[in-house]
């Protein structure tokens, strides 16, 4: 029973990983941009994403402290 399942399942899932690899390679340009990104976009579009990452970080790393300093739920 699970062979005729697998029989019937196989065609669908194949043709259809088929059309997301195809709907995938049109994306892909193997071209040079069109337009430089300069160093000052670069600059700033790295800062971002750093700034991103690492505020959370230190946000919570900053307060370690004060986390540790509260009251704890009296035992039951």
């Amino acid at each position: 029973m699970l062979t005729f399942l697998r029989g019937a399942v196989q065609p669908v899932t194949v043709s259809r990983a088929r059309d997301i690899v195809q709907k995938r390679n049109s994306s892909i340009y193997s071209k040079p941009p069109k337009s430089k990104i300069g160093p000052g976009q670069s600059f700033f579009i790295m800062s971002v994403f750093a700034v991103a990452l690492l505020a959370p970080a230190g946000w919570i790393l900053h307060h370690i402290p004060e986390y540790r300093q509260k009251a704890k739920p009296p035992p039951s």
